[in-house]
């Protein structure tokens, strides 16, 4: 089938006849009519698709198992593969980069609204909150849509309302016009991980899912490190100019370099040139009808251990790792250190290095980890093996606030050092590592329900980065810094490293498999 070729056809793989299936009560359960991935050990291709396949990649030995076109995402050059990654993964940054960019200029900001420094900070929780429950509207309507016009209109409106911030004469109008931004810029933070898993195999998925929470996490620092030099040179008014400029850009590359994922491989009829597939389609893309419960249903994938055990060890993590450095930096740099906006965004690239660092053992080595099981063993090993990596990363996240807060109440009052930044260097490592290893495992235990696992895995993450900023100072307040460093290592301990412990040796039990040597790949197709 040549690119841009006109075609119409149902690609439907024949379904083996497989045995008792008992053991696969909680496996993998696509909750579509219509399937979007076609198991790699379907025997029964056409000698047309055969072709094209090893024409194309040159084997058939593929996991997933491509369709037989152009316009499907697997079968695409490397090179727009990436390009789209990018633009998605930029796309997602903006999330938590938004959220964030206002963080050193709270007290400006504070004085020229009027209000006070705590209800100035009330302006990035309120989007923390509602990144957390707005991707429960797109994913739906990405999935019956696809992915590119969700996308699009994301970033048209996210400029329109990032104007209107720029332009808000009072706090309420300001917060209001926040709101809107942060649920219009969210859909790529939450529905990325399916573009991820509808683009690139699973001998790669680690690193290129990595690159995406990467770029998540890298939002959250990398936003006051440059934002705090805009306020103290232009003032913060610019920093909304500035989003609303980024955003533009973001639009106008999408356009040639953001072509459509979301292609259903089984069930469907494929209409019109690769090009209009794409780029053109208007269309629905899925013709399964739209119900209340769609809305909802990425929240009941809690019900499934190798889901929720590791969303609630990963948000945990961040919350320590992340939203406790990145929230409360400014109060506690600013007060002993009596910083302005510029030199508050300094202390943020050390968040930026470790989140780089630790991305090449979460994402990079986690896929050499599996990949040489793999050829140890002959077949994938279980997801749970990914999990052996998570350990280090916790421990560092650990250690990394124990010497952000004791080092940051130590230090006398107007001397900075360096030492509190180290801390926040590995912790910002070690949540990276958690964040890829965790998230690429619940996606490995169900592949088919990647879309609804993002968006549970960011509404836990969300909700308790939401809670976290009120009761942050008041703990800071009755306990010490220093002795907050205990309470935060209790809470990782108990709620991030045992739920793993547990679910790491108990893991295929609650996917159903009785025995150790089953691999997901033989659930998904007993399923199929």
């Amino acid at each position: 089938m040549a690119s841009g070729s006109e075609h119409k056809e149902i690609r439907d793989a024949p379904v083996p006849k497989t045995g008792s299936n008992e053991f696969l009560e909680d496996a993998l359960q696509p909750t579509a009519t219509h399937a979007t991935y076609i198991n790699s050990r379907l025997p029964d291709i056409s000698p047309e698709h055969h072709d094209y396949l090893m024409k194309r990649h040159g084997t058939v030995n593929l996991d997933p198992l491509p369709g037989f076109g152009n316009a499907d995402p697997y079968n695409w050059p490397s090179w727009k593969k990436i390009a789209n990654l990018v633009l998605v993964a930029w796309h997602a940054c903006m999330s938590t980069f938004t959220a964030a960019a206002i963080i050193p200029a709270y007290e400006v900001i504070a004085e020229d609204l009027g209000v006070s420094l705590q209800r100035a900070s009330y302006l990035t929780s309120l989007q923390i909150a509602i990144l957390g429950g707005a991707p429960l509207f797109w994913k739906p309507l990405s999935n019956r849509f696809g992915r590119r016009p969700i996308f699009l209109l994301s970033l048209i409106c996210s400029l329109i309302c990032n104007i209107g911030c720029a332009k808000s004469p009072d706090y309420a109008s300001m917060a209001a016009c926040r709101a809107l931004v942060a649920f219009f810029i969210s859909p790529a933070a939450a529905i990325g991980s399916v573009v991820v898993t509808e683009t690139f195999f699973k001998r790669e998925r680690a690193k290129y899912m990595g690159i995406w929470t990467l770029m998540i996490t890298l939002g959250v620092p990398l936003s006051p490190f440059i934002f705090g030099f805009v306020a103290n040179s232009v003032g913060w008014r610019w920093i909304y100019w500035i989003l609303v400029i980024i955003n533009g850009v973001q639009l106008l590359l999408y356009i040639p370099l953001g072509p459509e994922t979301r292609y259903i491989r089984r069930g469907v009829a494929h209409e019109g040139s690769d090009f209009k597939q794409e780029y053109l389609n208007l269309s629905r893309v899925d013709p399964t009808p739209l119900k209340f419960y769609d809305f909802v249903q990425p929240l009941f994938v809690g019900r499934r251990l190798c889901v929720l055990l590791p969303a609630v060890s990963y948000a945990m993590i961040f919350l320590f790792g992340s939203v406790l450095i990145t929230v409360e930096l400014p109060q506690l740099f600013g007060e002993k250190f009596h910083f302005n906006p510029a030199q508050l965004g300094l202390q943020f690239l050390g968040l930026i290095i470790g989140s780089v660092i630790g991305e090449q053992i979460g994402g990079f080595l986690s896929d050499f980890w599996m990949n040489s099981k793999t050829k140890k063993l002959g077949h994938r090993p279980l997801p749970e093996y990914r999990l052996w990596l998570s350990y280090p990363g916790i421990l560092l996240t650990i250690v990394g606030v124990i010497v952000f807060l004791v080092q940051t109440q130590f230090a006398g009052e107007g001397h900075w050092n360096i030492s509190p930044v180290i801390g926040i260097a590995i912790a910002g490592a070690g949540n990276q590592i958690v964040t890829t290893v965790l998230i690429t495992y619940a996606i490995d235990c169900y592949v088919e329900e990647s879309a609804s696992i993002g968006v549970f895995i960011t509404f836990v993450r969300q909700v308790w980065g939401f809670i976290g900023p009120f009761w942050f100072p008041d703990m800071f307040t009755d306990v010490g810094v220093a002795a907050s460093a205990g309470v935060a290592t209790g809470l990782m301990v108990g709620v991030g490293l045992l739920p793993i412990l547990y679910i790491h040796f108990s893991g295929p039990k609650h996917r159903g498999l009785k025995r150790r040597d089953d691999t997901a790949d033989q659930i998904a197709e007993a399923k199929a």
